[in-house]
């Protein structure tokens, strides 16, 4: 959606003065929104006893941004090893982290286990047999195939790679139990950018169906469900916002109804990343070409490489153009970056008021998978990244990549391995 009013009033004063200082491109983060909507968050699920926000590294892997998410209280949710590491930077350690990979080596379950642990959420059945060491407490994603649709980006359950089956799912908890395993929890992740509430509340109702299952053939009592991420955001001007607070309030009551019908309740987890920072991040990049063919184009110094969700998704992200407001004599045109890929545009025949060379162009809503998703194709460096702090200072938070940078991995010693030679040493 367009930037709130309250952090246009925040960035766009001193924007020229942070343009100068520190050049273009850049992301730019604002904390003051940031910690907004985690307390909005907070407050939608004050009646959910034992709720937790876990922060999808993924979206803004940054340790000034996470320090910022761990003040709030919440934990993070990790699938690599250097989410791991940069988790534990900022001082996460045992249950504030939920480490939820897919295609697990035996090297990266070492890395969860080390330095203080982690929740172990295991994305398939087999992999009980490959842990070097048995987890206090266990967790497996849970997917339910054709039981229930996904949505655009992440596709439908049936055919995503992630999680253990429904015909799996008893069986997975008994073998855990076989290995001494004494304590439990059930996680999913269905959809991604969901602004639909009630498939949210339907995804509360599914896992506490599941551990009703658990609890009545193998005596399971669940310490935890965790519904995931995907909460969505509205990137288009015209789309209505998520509905936090009656999820929040749904969620809530399921929980009682199954109090009162066991005698106990699970606590209920998220792994929020878009939700929490993308609406909060914007990408500012100068206009420095245009072109006119069979379309007019404006090129600017930022490319796919600093935000590939157009290119990859079509997705829409919403452009104001510095200083100039809509007048009604806006023009038709194809925003686009210097990447020898034709996908390589920040917008496609976006009505935009007239650009000049210099101009400035704000692209919005890429607080979450915008620099995390960049790369170096061609040889494109990724930008620097900014925080615009709660006392108005503005923060160099990474540097924007260097030449040094991208040469760095053809710099090593000599390590030559000759076939040859290895067939004469062990012929017969």
């Amino acid at each position: 959606m367009p930037m709130s009013e309250a952090f246009k009033a925040r960035l766009n004063p001193i924007l020229p003065d942070i343009v100068a200082h520190f050049g273009t491109p850049f992301h730019v983060y604002d904390e003051v929104g940031i910690r907004e909507t985690g307390a909005r968050l907070k407050d939608a699920f004050r009646d959910v006893q034992g709720f937790r926000e876990y922060f999808a590294v993924k979206a803004l892997p940054n340790p000034h941004i996470l320090s910022i998410i761990r003040e709030m209280g919440f934990g993070f949710d990790c699938s690599s090893v250097a989410e791991l590491v940069l988790s534990r930077q900022v001082g996460a350690r045992g249950d504030d982290i939920m480490f939820t990979s897919n295609n697990t080596s035996a090297s990266e379950f070492e890395a969860a286990f080390a330095d203080g642990g982690c929740i172990i959420n295991l994305d398939d059945i087999s992999l009980l047999k490959k842990l070097r060491q048995i987890p206090v407490r266990i967790c497996f994603r849970y997917n339910p195939g054709e039981r229930r649709s996904g949505n655009a980006i992440i596709g439908k359950p049936a055919e995503a790679k992630y999680g253990i089956s429904d015909t799996q799912f008893i069986e997975a908890y008994r073998q855990a139990m076989a290995l001494g395993v004494q304590r439990f929890g059930l996680h999913t992740m269905l959809v991604s950018n969901e602004r639909n509430h009630a498939y949210m509340v339907e995804t509360v109702k599914m896992l506490l169906d599941l551990i009703t299952t658990a609890k009545r053939e193998l005596g399971i009592a669940f310490e935890f469900i965790n519904i995931g991420g995907g909460l969505g955001i509205p990137y288009r001007p015209e789309d209505a916002s998520l509905d936090i607070h009656t999820l929040g309030q749904e969620a809530a009551g399921l929980l009682n109804q199954f109090e009162a019908q066991h005698g106990y309740k699970p606590d209920l987890h998220m792994e929020s990343g878009r939700y929490l920072t993308g609406p909060h991040g914007v990408l500012v990049t100068r206009a420095i070409n245009q072109k006119e063919t069979y379309r007019h184009y404006v090129g600017v110094d930022a490319s796919m490489s600093a935000l590939m969700r157009p290119g990859m998704y079509n997705a829409y992200h919403h452009i104001d153009v510095y200083g100039k407001n809509a007048t009604g004599e806006e023009r038709s045109v194809d925003v686009v970056g210097a990447l020898c890929e034709n996908n390589d545009k920040f917008a496609v025949q976006r009505p935009l008021p007239p650009i000049d060379d210099g101009d400035l162009l704000i692209i919005q809503d890429t607080g979450a998978h915008g620099h995390a998703m960049g790369f170096n194709y061609n040889g494109r460096l990724r930008p620097q990244e900014l925080l615009l702090r709660s006392n108005g200072d503005v923060e160099r938070i990474r540097r924007a990549e260097t030449l040094d940078d991208y040469f760095s991995t053809l710099q090593f010693p000599p390590n030559r391995f000759s076939p040859v030679q290895s067939i004469q040493t062990f012929a017969p």
